[in-house]
């Protein structure tokens, strides 16, 4: 049997620190949007990239890929978004075959009325404690090792592209 890769002194302190960001954080983001507007943290991103999205809709399929999920997890949180009035489903005009969430007036008001304080708190959480340089890094940083990883949580097997 092969000796495990054990992660040097180094690795484990950065791994030890980026595992608590990992548990803490989520948690802080989501405390502040279910105290403040009774929504989840992923929720409002789902609405987040419908909002960015033109006509303010995406196939179900690309709002997965944008929102770094499952298409599973997505479609159980536009259930729920539906449930509220904040987000419709319909079938794609284009071919009939898949299905379209779109944001509705109601849900653009709920992603406006969400923001400022979600921006507050993904501020003071992370940002005002950072240089320029730091941020730029932590950009970097994460997108290799997101870069990595597919939505399942699985090690990717192509390059990105």
């Amino acid at each position: 049997m092969q000796e495990p890769r054990w992660l040097t002194d180094v690795e484990q302190r950065a791994w030890r620190k980026f595992a608590a960001l990992i548990t803490v954080l989520p948690a802080a983001l989501e405390s502040q949007l279910q105290r403040d507007e009774e929504l989840t943290h992923f929720g409002y991103w789902v609405l987040a990239m419908l909002s960015e999205a033109p006509g303010e809709e995406l196939r179900m399929t690309e709002l997965a890929t944008r929102a770094n999920a499952s298409p599973s997890r997505v479609s159980h949180v536009v259930a729920r978004l539906e449930q509220r009035g904040w987000v419709v489903r319909h079938r794609a005009p284009a071919d009939g075959r898949g299905s379209v969430a779109e944001l509705t007036g109601a849900g653009r008001d709920k992603l406006v009325g969400a923001a400022p304080g979600h921006v507050d708190n993904v501020r003071s959480l992370i940002f005002d404690g950072l240089t320029e340089r730091q941020v730029a890094q932590l950009d970097e940083l994460c997108g290799a090792i997101l870069h990595r990883i597919d939505p399942d949580g699985e090690l990717c097997t192509e390059p990105p592209g």
